[in-house]
C-alpha cells in the first residue's frame, strides 16, 4: 500500500490479543497487541514505504504464529511438521522461519519431547513395533539421533518389543481362534502384526505360542 497516516486502531472482535490498523480510513492490516506495542504505533502516525514493508512482514509473522499456536493446541508437532503445515497454509519462508525460531525459544517446539509423546501415544492407544514407530517419526521429520534416543528411553530392546507384540496379538486373537489351519492363522495374525511394524523374528515365536495354546499338538494334522 502507499504511504499514509494511521487513522484508527481497534481491537478485533474475535481475538482480544489482536488489533486492526486503519490507514487513511481504510483497513490496512491486523497485528498482535505485542507487535503493536513493540512497534509503538499510534493514531496520527505517518507510515512511509519502508514502514509498510516492515509492518506487512510483521503482520504475516503474527498470522503465522497464530496458526502455529492453533496447531499446537490440537497436539504437539515436530519442527519439520510445523514448517510444512505453515508453508501449506501459504506463509512465506521468512515468516515461517521467524515463527519456528520463536516457538523453539519458548520450548513449544521440541523434537525430543515430541518423539516421546508420539511413542507413548501410539503405544497407549494403538501399540505397534519399533520399525513402525521409527518410520512414523522419520515421516514427521525427526532426525535419526533424536529418534534413537526416544526409542531407547521407551524400551527398544528385543524383550520389550516381544512383550508389546504379544499384547497386540492377544488382543486380536479372538478374531482368529476359529481359523482352521496353521498356515491361515500365521498369515492372518502374522499379517496384522507386520502391519503394526513388528519384525518377523519377533512375530514367529508369538504365532507358535498362540496357535499351540488353542490347538494342542494332538489336534494338528
Amino acid at each position: 500500500m502507499p504511504a499514509g497516516t494511521i487513522t484508527a486502531i481497534s481491537a478485533q472482535t474475535r481475538d482480544s490479543q489482536r488489533v486492526n490498523v486503519f490507514v487513511e480510513g481504510q483497513f490496512a492490516f491486523g497485528l498482535s497487541v505485542d507487535t503493536l506495542a513493540r512497534e509503538g504505533l499510534y493514531v496520527g502516525q505517518r507510515l512511509d514505504e519502508a514502514d509498510w514493508a516492515r509492518l506487512e512482514a510483521l503482520a504475516e509473522t503474527d498470522r503465522a504464529l497464530s496458526a502455529a499456536l492453533r496447531l499446537l493446541a490440537a497436539r504437539p508437532r515436530s519442527s519439520a511438521e510445523m514448517r510444512q503445515r505453515l508453508r501449506r497454509k501459504g506463509f512465506g519462508p521468512v515468516a515461517v522461519a521467524r515463527v519456528l525460531e520463536r516457538l523453539l525459544s519458548f520450548g513449544m517446539l521440541d523434537d525430543a519431547a515430541f518423539s516421546r509423546y508420539l511413542i507413548e501415544n501410539r503405544q497407549t492407544f494403538r501399540p505397534r513395533g519399533a520399525r513402525a514407530l521409527r518410520a512414523e517419526l522419520r515421516h514427521k521429520g525427526v532426525d535419526r539421533g533424536t529418534i534413537e534416543a526416544a526409542m531407547a528411553a521407551y524400551g527398544g530392546d528385543a524383550d520389550a518389543e516381544q512383550a508389546r507384540a504379544l499384547a497386540v496379538a492377544r488382543a486380536a486373537l479372538p478374531r482368529y481362534t476359529r481359523v482352521p489351519d496353521r498356515a491361515t492363522f500365521d498369515r492372518r495374525l502374522g499379517g496384522l502384526l507386520q502391519r503394526r511394524g513388528f519384525r518377523l523374528n519377533t512375530i514367529r515365536p508369538i504365532l507358535a505360542i498362540l496357535w499351540h495354546e488353542h490347538h494342542p499338538p494332538s489336534d494338528e494334522p
